[in-house]
């Protein structure tokens, strides 16, 4: 990641952009256009889903980790933060 940070409007942008390529290829589907061009573009919102998602817990985990390093929990959130990291990536 880059030093900028993310905005929630950059990431609600980048899960529009996401949307509307769901939208080409569910058109795409219906015009029957080929597969290798279908599994192209959903190649593509797989690789925009999983950056959003990076960028999602970039912040997750910067926000939640100062908070629970000020928590006199600070194990138990600490665990929280792995156990979220640990579903996003299965």
């Amino acid at each position: 990641m880059d030093n900028k940070e993310i905005s929630k409007e950059d990431i609600l942008n980048r899960m529009k952009k996401i949307e509307g390529q769901a939208k080409g290829i569910q058109k795409m589907i219906e015009e029957d256009k080929c597969c290798g061009d279908i599994m192209v573009q959903i190649s593509a919102i797989r690789s925009a889903i999983n950056k959003v998602g990076g960028l999602i817990m970039d912040r997750y985990i910067k926000e939640c980790l100062k908070e629970s390093l000020k928590d006199e929990n600070s194990d138990k959130s600490i665990e929280e933060i792995i156990e979220t990291i640990v579903r996003y990536v299965k």
